[in-house]
């Protein structure tokens, strides 16, 4: 039996691991221990709670007005001590979080294989989003195991120059995590949208956090307003807990009739929002992944973004953050069916629900103790070149 040490800190964290350790805790093969930083504390044990999951150990390192460096300071020491008395046979990390750097290199300062689960995706700015795009290029550079979601991720990391047979295109295992908590929510989480099912308006979910968006924050809160003003359109906004997201937005969103602003939902009932929800405007890298596998057109806050096989699809759009091209994008799918059922309509390019399953079994390969899974390949690739990519390492080679 193989042990081996699942290391998370936020709620995305936790959400994309859940079904794995689920997956791990039932393979006689492996014996996983969860281990938290606690980076973001309330919604990382809602999210844990909601999947039927608890951490093994916690490090407890959040501490108010922590700068980034202090956070990681803190986090890479605690996961060392807890190494350095409980060795595990490999250390899975996942995207690109402050946790997830201190996870790898505290796997690699003491010798352990770190396995990379969300492997790959570029924005090709390295500081945007900032400072997720520096932590996943780090964290490449140490880890043993690839895990990438999508044959465009395959292809960034062997143009970095990753070793072709280091790499299992998955799909994302966000999907298995949305079909498993499809209808589990026995409400949307808040009263203030205990109306929600009744309410005949189209609905739009909104929200805006990444540090890169901060500076534009009035005017994105300034153009949900003015899409709030469209008849027949109500705009929910689960916002933020950040105090500089909040002071930002909330004068500009905080009073209007058309608008219903939310502390952060639980999981379960976010989930049943993007069900009923009509269209996402968002920065949120889940919701670039969830909205496409609803069909929801999910309009990006920004103007780039490491998940570029949603726009590719059709499915996403960037939209900037000025306050006319968030309007404008957004009333033209509110007022023109063809052009909202075209990206509703587009395929969802991130997985098929059996992406636990593959990382699984690439980490069992890994150890020796299974076959290779099969890659992951879009059932509409969008491109043909990394498709081929995913199908066969040789490629690499020539």
């Amino acid at each position: 039996m193989r042990s081996v040490a699942v290391v998370l800190g936020t709620r995305p964290e936790a959400i994309k691991f859940a079904p794995v350790i689920r997956a791990l805790q039932d393979d006689p093969r492996f014996e996983p221990v969860v281990i938290s930083t606690g980076q973001h504390r309330q919604m990382l044990d809602e999210t844990l709670d909601a999947f039927g999951l608890t951490a093994d150990v916690d490090l407890k390192v959040m501490a108010p007005q922590q700068t980034l460096s202090q956070v990681t300071y803190r986090s890479l020491r605690g996961l060392e001590d807890y190494f350095a008395a409980s060795p595990a046979d490999a250390v899975l990390v996942h995207g690109d979080t402050a946790t997830t750097l201190t996870g790898a290199l505290a796997g690699f300062h003491l010798r352990i294989p770190v396995v990379h689960v969300e492997a790959g995706l570029r924005s090709g700015r390295l500081g945007s989003p900032f400072p997720e795009e520096g932590n996943r290029r780090l964290v490449a550079q140490v880890a043993a195991l690839h895990l990438a979601p999508t044959p465009g991720n395959l292809a960034n990391l062997l143009r970095e120059g990753i070793a072709a047979d280091t790499v299992t295109v998955t799909g994302n295992t966000v999907i298995d995590a949305l079909r498993w908590a499809s209808g589990r929510a026995e409400s949307y989480g808040d009263p203030a949208l205990a109306d929600l099912d009744s309410d005949p308006r189209r609905i739009v979910l909104a929200s805006a956090h990444r540090r890169e968006a901060w500076p534009h924050l009035p005017q994105i809160g300034r153009a949900l307003a003015r899409i709030a003003d469209e008849p027949g359109v109500r705009v929910v906004v689960p916002l933020h807990r950040n105090p500089v997201v909040r002071e930002a937005l909330l004068p500009h969103i905080g009073s209007h009739p058309g608008i219903t602003v939310t502390d952060p939902l639980p999981y379960l009932s976010f989930c049943k929002l993007m069900g009923r929800a009509d269209l996402i405007v968002s920065d949120s890298s889940g919701s670039q992944e969830e909205g496409p596998a609803l069909g929801k057109p999910t309009l990006v806050l920004g103007d780039v973004t490491e998940r570029s096989e949603a726009i590719v699809a059709g499915t996403a759009c960037l939209v900037g953050t000025a306050t006319e091209g968030i309007v404008a994008h957004t009333l033209e799918l509110l007022r023109d069916r063809a052009a909202y059922d075209r990206m509703a309509n587009a395929a969802n390019p991130y997985g098929d629900g059996q992406a636990t399953e593959r990382t699984v079994a690439a980490l069992a390969h890994f150890f020796g103790l299974g076959p290779a899974p099969e890659p992951f390949v879009p059932d509409d690739a969008v491109d043909e070149l990394s498709v081929e990519l995913a199908r066969t390492a040789d490629f690499a080679r020539t």
